[in-house]
């Protein structure tokens, strides 16, 4: 995206951000525009990929998937290859809600949600552990989740 987003567009995302299930109507409301240039604005969001989905926040806890672990991975080599053959591999292990790419000390930060530790030990044993040009692991268990991205993140 090369253009800047002006007030009306940052505006419209702060309300999407809180509650994706608006109607254009509400929406317009809220943002004080007639209908038809909110629709178009939130359609040239999402053309522009500024908006990428819409969806629902799940309380996994109450879905039986209360465990939350982190693990950082480290490869054998970094090439692209294994980089790629990683990548590609990781993503096929459900239990992994995000796997990032890190500078540092190790390769990537993995966040894995279980339903319990026993489950865990049995996701990192027969599936992170066999991931593609894996060297070593370390693992660690959530204790409490103090802040999780929520709603408005950069639109003010």
């Amino acid at each position: 995206m090369t253009r800047e987003l002006d007030r009306i567009d940052k505006s419209i995302l702060e309300q999407l951000q809180g509650n994706g299930r608006l109607s254009i109507v509400e929406l317009a409301n809220r943002v004080n525009l007639t209908n038809t240039p909110c629709s178009e604005r939130v359609k040239r969001l999402e053309k522009e990929g500024v908006i990428q989905k819409y969806g629902a926040k799940l309380n996994l806890d109450l879905l039986g998937y209360a465990h939350l672990s982190i693990v950082h991975v480290s490869l054998n080599a970094t090439g692209d290859s294994n980089l790629d053959h990683f990548n590609l591999a990781v993503r096929s292990i459900k239990e992994v809600e995000s796997c990032m790419m890190i500078a540092g000390s190790f390769d990537y930060s993995l966040t894995v949600r279980t339903r319990d530790m026993a489950h865990f030990r049995q996701v990192l044993g027969d599936q992170i552990n066999k991931l593609p040009g894996i060297r070593h692991t370390n693992s660690f268990a959530v204790m409490e989740v103090v802040k999780e991205q929520e709603d408005y993140f950069f639109v003010k």
